[in-house]
Formats: structure tokens, C-alpha cells, sequence
């Protein structure tokens, strides 16, 4: 019999309430091994064949990060709002879950990124992430300075309220917001995304992920942070540099037909064709 990772939060009602009643059925097919996402999440978990989450987006982000150097194929249920990567709903668990035991469905690759931020040589935090890695100031009116670097070139420096570092899997989030362009998730590439540049020339940038960015905390008169998938967060000075590269693992995501991509771009984002001009 398969085995099968099991995630959840239980601090979240509606989480624990799906969790309660998916898993007897769950169990019939696989063998299942539990973990708790309201503690820590430095998890040491075992090998599986999949795994299963059972929350919104920032769940499977969070598994992503535990599964780290043991990536196992993961599909997630939408107990969340926006469910951009969460691809069933509890009512349809019963058909998918035949598919999941069986082998019967289709594990795409989404590239994640490995961020390091370092001190005077010394390492603050290493982290991976499946979204983004962003430099942000406080809340504070004042403009922050990031210089980028490609490959150890210099290319320009943002003066504005930070930048945003993106996956194509995280171009849907926090850089989309941002005025980022949407990568197709399967591309291997960075999204390079300003925060309210002061500049009107410093436009979003999308670059091969071969490439290595670097990002310097030039100026800072108030407080940056820097911060991965919207869940990690480490406080940045003046002069503090952060390296970000293509992970060596990528995120294993199961897809089960349930939809296509762009009919998540559709559903998700409101995308209605012909605008509704009325009658008058």
C-alpha cells in the first residue's frame, strides 16, 4: 500500500473539521502519516509517495519549505480563499483519491528558489521558496535604496519601497500586485518586480533562472526586512546582501485534471471576456 504525507492546521476550524471527515476515506487507499502544521515547521519527514494538504496556498507554500531537500509529489485541498495551487475541493477528494493511490495522475515541476541573506560574510538566514523573496521598508513613508546585481553585474539600484524577487508560481501573488508580468508556470525563469519605484524607468524585469541575483541594501532610513513566501521574515541593515538562485529541487505538484492552468487564470483573477457594457 502507498503512503501518504498528511498535512493540516489545526488551529483552523474549517481545516480540522475536513481533516476529521476526509480522513477514514483516506485511509482505505493509503497508509497515512500525519503532521501538523501549527507546530514548527521543521519537520523531519519520512519518505511517501505524495502528499496531501489540506488548507489554502500559504499551507502548500509552508510544505514546501519542510519537505525541502525531500520533495514528494503534492496535491493540495482548497480549504483557503484563493487556491492558485490547491487543486480540489473536500467534495471531490473521493474521486481524486482513487487517482492519487493508483498512480493515476501527472506531476509537474515548479521551480523554487533558494535565498540566502548575509551579514558582513556572515549568514543571517537560508531558506527556500516556492513564491517569492521580497524586500520591503516598515510601515513608515520613507524610501529604501536596493541595489541589483546579475551574476555580479551591476545593473541599476531601486529607490522606492523594495523589490520583489518571483517564481513563476509566484507571479500570480505579491508581484502581480506589484504590476509584474504573469509567467506561465512551467517557464524556468525570475521575476524581477519593483515596489512603487520612484523612478518611472524601472520596470518589472524577467530574467533566465540560470542567472544568480544579488540585492544590497544601499539605503535605509528606516526599518527592511526581508521576506520569503509571505511566512519567513529576517530583519535587514544597511549594507546587508541577499543572494538568490535557482533551488536545486523543484516543488513537485500533482495535477489531477481537475482544471488547466488558464482556467485558473480565468476563474481566479475574474477573467470575463467581452466587458458588460449594457443596454441603454
Amino acid at each position: 500500500m502507498k503512503k501518504c504525507l498528511v498535512f493540516a492546521d489545526t488551529t483552523r476550524e474549517r481545516v480540522r473539521v475536513a481533516l476529521e471527515q476526509a480522513l477514514p476515506l483516506i485511509r482505505q487507499h493509503v497508509d497515512v502519516e500525519r503532521y501538523d502544521l501549527a507546530v514548527a515547521d521543521d519537520h523531519e519527514c519520512g519518505p511517501a509517495d505524495f502528499a496531501i494538504v489540506f488548507g489554502g496556498d500559504g499551507s502548500i507554500l509552508r510544505v514546501a519549505r519542510i519537505l525541502g531537500c525531500r520533495q514528494v509529489p503534492v496535491v493540495g485541498v482548497n480549504i483557503g480563499k484563493f487556491g492558485f495551487l490547491a487543486e480540489i475541493n473536500p467534495e471531490q477528494l473521493h474521486r481524486a483519491i482513487d487517482k492519487l493511490a493508483s498512480g493515476d495522475f501527472e506531476v509537474v515541476p515548479r521551480m523554487m528558489l533558494r535565498c540566502r541573506a548575509t551579514r558582513e560574510g556572515q549568514v543571517l538566514r537560508e531558506s527556500l521558496a516556492l513564491n517569492d523573496a521580497v524586500i520591503s521598508r516598515s510601515a513608515r513613508s520613507r524610501m529604501i535604496s536596493i541595489g541589483l546585481l546579475i551574476d555580479d553585474e551591476q545593473v541599476t539600484d531601486y529607490n522606492g519601497d523594495g523589490i520583489i524577487i518571483s517564481t513563476p508560481v509566484g507571479s500570480t501573488a505579491h508581484s502581480l500586485a506589484a504590476g509584474g508580468s504573469i509567467l506561465e508556470p512551467s517557464l524556468r525563469a525570475f521575476a524581477i518586480t519593483p515596489i512603487c519605484p520612484h523612478t518611472l524607468s524601472n520596470r518589472p524585469l524577467v530574467i533566465p533562472a540560470e542567472h544568480t541575483i544579488q540585492l544590497v541594501v544601499e539605503r535605509a532610513e528606516v526599518a527592511v526586512g526581508l521576506t520569503m513566501d509571505g511566512q519567513v521574515y529576517s530583519d535587514l541593515q544597511m549594507g546587508d546582501r541577499v543572494l538568490i538562485r535557482r533551488a536545486e529541487q523543484d516543488f513537485h505538484l500533482i495535477q489531477t485534471g481537475t482544471r488547466s492552468y488558464y482556467e485558473t487564470l480565468r476563474s481566479k483573477l475574474g477573467w470575463g471576456g467581452h466587458p458588460n457594457y449594457g443596454i441603454r
